[in-house]
């Protein structure tokens, strides 16, 4: 056995700068976030046009300019603080490599590996570094992360172990040759643990959106540069008159807003002890409709014990099978929750028992075992519809899991494992000597956990390498439908033809599932347009985690496990995961809620720098008139809005539905403010401060019939949200310190009236537009989970 490397020499290492740490973060520096918030294309445009604001006109008309330097700063606050929280939950969930120091086994952080290092592998653990075998007892290893291979591959002394695989069987021993960027895992750890902001649905969707506007933006502000600039009199009047026309333009607070709601995201799932490793998975959360779970560590606590041995051979008696079983466990290494309550009750054997070759528990096999010296023979322990196939101990295994106990078969074979590990079951020919049964413990927050999802209709699929009996019992305890009707994988149509996908779809319960059929079953529900979580802690997890739109791995699962999802329950909560959903949908419901008030005023401000400029007129409002209506019925009415509760499922097509209501919304809105502006000129009297006070009151009161309708359903907070922002409105009309900063001037009282009235018909077109556009997303809808369940899988 190696005794690694002494603390001088890894002193010596370290000082040459020989380890596993990479120039790498977990998430994006302080000068990156400021960057990213501060240096955008709409900053720079806004940001020129408040210098010039700043130069040529009265600071009221350069209050534009001011918010959107408080509103990066928020963004830059929010996203500071999901960093500060992301970074430490990080390095809460990171795995710690065993290492073998001074002949003693220490636990060491990744980065802290150092060149020539002897890394101790056991099952579920990730392999750190690239470098060579060193010791290998039955150990294979699952390259699929980088091949895309799944089958495990054995691994002798000498061989090479890359980085990013993980073990799957057995336990062994490699001496570290490749550390910090000259290894895979330098890559592979950046990508699993990056803080983005992009490659999401929603963003891309605003991203789209914005480049629509960006085209219409460049004719416009052509447009009202050459009108306002002639007719409105005067340069620095035309200037300031352009600029009100142009700012509104810009949704300038949409993208903000999606920053600071998806940081927000991550700290709340933070104070949960949720580490989100991939930013756009909290998106994919509010889609989710199927989720599937793994019996053992998710219903089932990790702990087990043993509940009783029935001997099935005549000559057996329960003294001998415990002196096995003590045997078999003294061969483990890291032994599982299985095989540790195993131990507990059956310790080794006070008699030598030499273990000649050592098969180590596989997932896809489903038994363990060892070849004893001495004529003790071989034994294995494992699955018994596996190695009692056919037989009276398959059957009363059946019996007893019914229960929802966990039962094992120890068997004798009068054959030797082979020293390569190809052993087939039937290559055994196991013969049954006694049932093993284990007692699982079902998670206290199980019940009401799957009763949530139940609620909110999201699909729920246990799926196990357990006995499908036993999987049955256990979900029939807690009360999910179609658990009285458990599906053995092994039955299953093979590959990923229709009658396997539907076969999934319609069934909740599926035992013996290998880790190739977890993933084949998550693909086929994608197949059908499901959107698909998986919940799982081990090795054998790895591949349909590393599949499903949302991977969902516990924090004290495999290190495997952990790698490739993309969001970490650290406490081991299956009663957090609503919690993860419900945030989820409230990012992006919330974000599609206020997206419609943002862009209704980027399409209203659209037409009416059309309409004037087409009529020659001098455009209704100053920069100061645009940034009142703005703040009062969009910036600060979103940013609550934005945060709110939100259970409502994020289905695709988000630019579609948000510009059916968007556009005809906007049209309807600089409509109304164009003919209430049009009428005020055509009164007795008729001044330009009169007529652009007439305009905003009917902006505002149509803008505020915009908002109502986004807030709803109304709660009382809504309710007071909506009319302080009505108050607010009134008091800067109604003391004439208002009306003189924001250059007020109401006309005759018939005046005012008929702008409420114009307002009040447009209010009337907005929710009748508002209907039409909910009736559409519904049948879309209904329309969606028809075509979803009657195509047949790809």
């Amino acid at each position: 056995m190696q005794s690694g490397l002494t603390g001088a020499q890894v002193a010596e290492r370290v000082a040459a700068g020989r380890t596993n740490r990479v120039p790498t973060r977990s998430s994006r520096s302080l000068g990156a976030i400021v960057r990213a918030n501060v240096l955008t294309w709409f900053n720079g445009l806004i940001g020129s046009l408040f210098v010039i604001m700043l130069i040529v006109g009265p600071i009221q008309d350069a209050l534009f300019g001011f918010v959107i330097i408080f509103n990066s700063l928020i963004g830059i606050v929010q996203e500071w603080r999901a960093k500060r929280t992301l970074d430490s939950l990080a390095i809460v969930g990171e795995a710690r490599p065993r290492v073998r120091r001074d002949g003693a086994e220490v636990q060491v952080r990744t980065g802290d590996i150092v060149l020539d290092d002897v890394i101790l592998l056991g099952p579920g653990e990730k392999i750190p570094v690239d470098g060579a075998v060193l010791e290998s007892t039955a150990l294979e290893v699952d390259e699929s992360l980088l091949t895309g291979e799944s089958d495990p591959v054995r691994k002798d002394v000498g061989d090479e172990a890359l980085s990013g695989s993980f073990v799957v069987a057995g336990q062994g021993a490699m001496r570290a040759e490749r550390v910090g960027a000259d290894a895979h895992a330098a890559q592979l750890a950046a990508e699993a643990q990056e803080f983005t902001l992009v490659r999401s649905e929603l963003r891309d969707g605003i991203a789209q959106i914005i480049k629509y506007l960006t085209y219409l933006l460049v004719p416009a502000g052509i447009l009202q540069i050459i009108v306002q600039t002639a007719i409105a009199g005067g340069l620095r009047n035309g200037i300031s008159r352009t600029v009100a026309g142009i700012v509104p333009m810009v949704p300038e607070g949409l993208v903000l807003l999606t920053s600071v709601a998806f940081a927000v995201g991550v700290v709340r799932l933070g104070r949960r002890n949720c580490l989100v490793q991939e930013l756009p998975a909290i998106e994919g959360l509010a889609r989710v409709d199927t989720v599937c779970l793994d019996k053992t560590g998710t219903l089932t606590e990790g702990g087990m014990r043993l509940a009783g041995i029935e001997p099935l051979a005549a000559e057996a008696t329960e003294a001998q099978v415990r002196e096995v079983l003590g045997a078999l466990g003294a061969l483990e290494e890291r032994p599982n929750a299985t095989m540790l309550a195993i131990i507990e009750a059956c310790p080794a054997p006070v008699a030598s028992w030499s273990a000649q070759t050592v098969a180590a528990f596989s997932s896809a096999r489903k038994w363990s075992g060892a070849t004893f010296a001495d004529g003790r023979g071989t034994w294995l322990i494992g699955a018994p519809d596996i190695l009692g196939a056919g037989t009276y101990a398959a059957e009363r295994a059946e019996r007893v899991g019914a229960g929802g106990l966990r039962v094992l078969l120890l068997a004798n074979s009068p054959k030797e494992l082979s020293a390569e590990g190809a052993n087939s079951t039937a290559d055994m020919d196991p013969r049954p000597i006694a049932l093993i049964t284990l007692e699982q413990r079902i998670r206290d927050d199980a019940a009401p956990t799957l009763a949530y999802f139940e609620r909110q209709k999201v699909h729920l699929k246990v799926i196990s390498g357990d006995n499908a009996v036993s999987v049955g019992a256990v979900a029939q305890t807690l009360g999910l439908p179609g658990a009285e009707h458990p599906v053995d994988a092994g039955g299953l149509t093979p590959g990923f033809a229709d009658d396997f996908a539907a076969e999934i779809a319609d069934n909740s319960v599926f035992g013996r599932v290998t880790p190739r059929q977890k993933q084949q079953m998550v693909l086929a529900l994608q197949g059908r347009g499901r959107t698909v979580a998986m919940t799982g802690d081990g090795v054998n997890d790895v591949l349909a985690l590393k599949n499903a739109d949302i991977g969902i791995a516990m924090g004290a699962g495999s290190g495997a496990a952990r790698a490739v999802a993309q969001i970490v329950l650290l406490d081991e909560r299956f009663a957090t995961l609503p919690s993860v959903v419900a945030e989820g949908r409230r990012v992006v419901g919330n974000i599609e809620r206020v997206s419609n008030l943002f862009l209704v005023k980027s399409f209203e401000s659209f037409l009416l720098v059309v309409l004037t400029g087409i009529g020659r007129l001098p455009y209704p409002f100053l920069p100061r008139h645009s940034t009142l209506i703005g703040a009062l019925t969009i910036g600060i009415p979103s940013f609550f809005l934005a945060l709110a509760p939100n259970l409502a499922r994020a289905r695709t097509g988000f630019v579609k539905r948000v510009l059916r209501f968007a556009i005809p919304a906007g049209l309807v809105n600089g409509v109304a403010a164009f003919v209430s502006y049009y009428l005020a000129r055509l009164a007795p009297g008729a001044s330009l401060p009169t007529e652009q006070t007439s305009a905003m009151i009917t902006l505002f009161t149509a803008s505020l019939a915009v908002l109502l309708l986004v807030a709803r359903p109304y709660v009382w907070w809504k309710a007071v949200l909506v009319g302080t922002m009505a108050a607010l409105f009134i008091l800067v009309t109604a003391l004439p310190l208002g009306r003189h900063f924001f250059q007020l001037q109401f006309g005759a009282w018939q005046q005012t009236v008929l702008s409420f009235a114009v307002a009040a018909v447009a209010a009337v077109v907005l929710e009748i537009l508002w209907r039409w556009s909910r009736a559409r997303d519904a049948e879309t809808t209904r329309t969606e989970e028809i075509t979803r369940t009657e195509e047949p899988a790809l």
